[in-house]
């Protein structure tokens, strides 16, 4: 069997809300496949995870600088962040069909949405300008492989809705 894998980043709109603007820029970042990815469960030494964040980070720096039309956005955005608020879904694709909890990999998704914000996409990854990274399981890819899939929130736009009062 072969798997054919995906560019490094591509970009897809999603659908407009009923009633809204125009529709809302979405990027999909793919980083390579087979990182060493973090996982709560596991307790490696310190500097081995250090390490390991330091490479999901620059991963997702270079796959976000390996998309032109990503790189196109950031420079006219420049010289400011290219998002001011967005939403994350973060896209495990594991190596196996074994059962996974999408939730114990949050230390990766941590690394690579650190990454983004370092390649300017956003200006810092709190409360205030990130909704996410809402973490789920995709399909099997060899080696394993992250992919973040950036939605630009509009002013005021919550994603999902998340009531009244939550900033």
């Amino acid at each position: 069997m072969s798997l054919t894998l995906p560019d490094t980043a591509t970009t897809v709109s999603a659908p407009a809300p009923a009633g809204a603007g125009p529709a809302p820029r979405t990027f999909v970042v793919r980083l390579p496949a087979g990182l060493r990815l973090l996982n709560a469960n596991r307790r490696p030494h310190h500097h081995e995870r250090a390490r390991f964040t330091r490479e999901l980070r620059a991963a997702a720096m270079e796959a976000v600088s390996e998309n032109p039309t990503l790189m196109d956005a950031l420079a006219a955005a420049s010289p400011g962040p290219l998002f001011q608020r967005a939403h994350i879904l973060g896209v495990l694709h594991p190596a196996t069909q074994r059962r996974a909890d999408p939730a114990n990999w949050y230390p990766s998704f941590k690394a690579a949405v650190d990454g983004i914000v370092d390649a300017g996409v956003l200006e810092d990854d709190d409360h205030t300008r990130l909704v996410g990274p809402d973490m789920r399981i995709g399909s099997i890819v060899k080696g394993a492989q992250l992919v973040l899939h950036v939605r630009e929130l509009a002013p005021g736009e919550q994603w999902p809705d998340l009531g009244p009062g939550v900033a």
